[in-house]
């Protein structure tokens, strides 16, 4: 097997063994998918596997969890959050990785929040409805905090999956991507 695939075989393991997390009972909105649009737009050299594998994931799982009508903006955050890692993380530290984490938070969390403000009949139309929204969805599900949870859960997989492939390409030479 050449080098390049070893890495696409391991890296996609990687994605997809994490994105079964989602199967599996969590806290709300604690969950791998933002941290592997990250992982993926840093570490795939075929860029655009790196947005289509955890998109692949989530549609997969998404089959099995159920769908609901915001569907759309959680795939475009999370496709935002990809271009996210394209852009800060092509020489990733772990500030970087930390950075791109809390926005892709605040990414998801604004994203998300304006779909369901947008052309909603319970929040009126206006700027202070727009408010309203964000300031519900800071608290959502009996006051657990949806923001929070997908903060904690972006940093806390980033954390796993960028640590534990740095460790493995410290084991693995030929898991370290070609110099061009």
């Amino acid at each position: 097997m050449k080098p390049l695939q070893i890495r696409l075989t391991t890296l996609t393991i990687f994605v997809l063994a994490t994105a079964l997390f989602r199967l599996v009972p969590h806290w709300y909105n604690f969950t791998p998918i933002a941290a592997l649009a990250l992982f993926g737009a840093s570490r795939f050299e075929r860029k655009w596997l790196g947005l289509a594998v955890p998109m692949a994931a989530m549609l997969l799982s998404d089959s099995l969890i159920g769908f609901h009508g915001n569907m759309g903006s959680v795939y475009v955050s999370f496709g935002l959050t990809w271009l996210l890692g394209l852009w800060a993380l092509k020489q990733p530290t772990a500030g970087r990785i930390a950075a791109a984490s809390v926005t892709s938070s605040l990414l998801f969390f604004l994203v998300t929040n304006f779909s369901v403000w947008y052309g909603s009949t319970f929040y009126p139309q206006t700027a202070a409805g727009l408010l309203t929204c964000y300031t519900a969805g800071l608290a959502f599900y009996n006051g657990t905090s949806f923001f929070l949870n997908g903060l904690l859960g972006d940093l806390f997989f980033s954390a796993v999956l960028f640590g534990a492939y740095y460790m493995l390409q410290q084991r693995y030479s030929v898991l370290k991507p070609a110099r061009s």
